[in-house]
């Protein structure tokens, strides 16, 4: 089949990104003090630490992360406050010793808060948390509102990698959807960077924004190249205002599908062209980056940042909507800034959310991972670990494969499962027989389109 044809039977239905599983919509609320005993005490390996900070200057038409627009300096330091006795309760909890080896700040725009709050908050880190000067520490920024001092300030508090989005150069496109930010200025900031011990570069791009054209996506890429990130991800816009009431300004620019695959194809040709290793679902990487060599050694895995390094790792997060995740087991924390800062000014662990798997959900867990880290599964080796029959295991899946295989979007011999070249463009759409929480019923489901 055609990839237009694939597209039409297969890229339009809306499926989970796998960033966890199951899906983060069905987890259950709960008692967060309670959960939080029961959750923490698991911890046992070196330590991923997630730092939420969701303040922004402005509002991207885009945008479907947990953000706030404000100018309020007193809620930005009741949530330093916040954070440092959320951290100092999580760390009561966890046993002692473990070595943090990553460190991650998102948003929001952590950029956002200013030098002096920047110190404050990494103080809070290390107070409960302490890390060695070497760790790999990312913060994401935001170059129009990220100074160059912000990035000697940076530097000076152990970050060594950096990541800023993009979407598009067009003049146009970034109009429509309210982020204005020229090429000189995140180049500049790039230099900067790289010149203050930032050992890696990580741009995000997006295809199915507005207004988006071959010729300007084409000029996009030129001079993303020009720039040469270390690493790279291409994202595709999901535009879903039902769930998302912002986004409806943007209703009636939407690039028609062809376009939107015709602007995802541009975009792999000319990345592969330029020397990027397509790692999975819609990252890549320079042959000498981390993440190319641990997918070699089968040290990728993916998480709510997208694939990453550091299987072995435990990860704590914290701030409003943070996700921390334990061998499977996941915590949420409460979503809106001032519930989840209230919740920790009244005593209390700020988790909202939780899920505990079963062995069944360890199994399924571990299939669909592999298939969007290492894009192969071999069913027989994950369903021995849990003590199954992998023809009895996926017996149903087995079948459900059949006309995905037909269609060349995967190849089976046995118990081994091989995404085709074609079939990683659509990893979602063949790890989701693996899914079988997709027949639950939980409301609406509010799902991206699986291309």
């Amino acid at each position: 089949m055609t990839l237009p044809e694939l597209l039409e039977r297969y890229g339009k239905a809306p499926i989970p990104r796998y960033t966890s599983y199951p899906p983060a919509n069905l987890w259950g609320d709960v008692q967060g003090d309670e959960f939080a005993k029961r959750f923490f005490a698991r911890v046992e390996r070196p330590l991923a630490l997630y730092v939420h900070v969701p303040f922004c200057h402005k509002l991207c038409f885009y945008c479907g992360c947990n953000m706030l627009v404000t100018r309020n300096q007193d809620l930005v330091t009741r949530y330093l406050k916040a954070i440092d006795v959320e951290m100092a309760r999580v760390a009561a909890l966890v046993k002692k010793g473990q070595k943090v080896v990553q460190l991650h700040l998102g948003g929001g725009t952590p950029t956002f808060l200013d030098d002096a709050q920047l110190v404050q908050l990494i103080g809070s880190v290390q107070k409960y948390f302490p890390f060695q000067k070497g760790v790999e520490a990312s913060i994401e920024v935001h170059p129009p509102v990220t100074t160059l001092k912000q990035i000697e300030t940076l530097e000076s508090l152990g970050f060594n990698r950096i990541s800023m989005g993009v979407q598009d150069f067009d003049p146009k496109v970034q109009e429509r959807v309210n982020r204005i930010q020229s090429f000189e200025q995140t180049r500049d900031l790039v230099v900067h960077a790289r010149q203050h011990g930032f050992e890696s570069v990580n741009m995000d791009l997006m295809y199915g924004l507005p207004l988006q054209t071959i010729e300007g996506f084409t000029r996009t890429l030129e001079l993303i190249t020009q720039v040469k990130p270390d690493r790279l991800a291409l994202f595709g816009y999901a535009h879903m205002p039902a769930r998302i009431k912002h986004q409806r300004v943007l209703n009636g620019d939407i690039p028609a599908p062809d376009l939107r695959l015709a602007l995802l194809e541009l975009g792999i040709e000319r990345l592969l062209e330029a020397g990027y290793v397509y790692i999975g679902l819609d990252h890549f990487a320079l042959p000498s980056d981390e993440l190319v060599k641990a997918r070699a050694a089968h040290t990728m895995h993916r998480n709510f940042m997208g694939y990453a390094t550091g299987a072995e790792t435990d990860m704590l997060a914290f701030g409003p909507s943070s996700i921390s995740e334990l061998h499977g087991a996941y915590a949420q924390n409460l979503h809106e800034v001032h519930a989840w800062a209230k919740a920790v000014e009244e005593g209390h662990v700020p988790i909202g959310k939780g899920f505990e798997p079963s062995d069944e959900d360890h199994l399924r867990r571990e299939v669909i991972m592999e298939l969007f880290c290492h894009l192969e599964v071999d069913l027989e080796r994950y369903a021995k670990r849990y003590g199954r029959d992998w023809h009895s295991a996926f017996g149903p899946e087995l079948e459900q494969l059949k006309p995905l295989e037909r269609d060349g979007l995967c190849s089976r011999s046995g118990a081994l499962v091989k995404l085709t070249d074609v079939g990683q463009r659509f990893v979602r759409t063949v790890a989701a027989v693996f899914d079988a929480t997709l027949t639950q019923k939980v409301g609406q489901r509010h799902h991206a389109a699986a291309v």
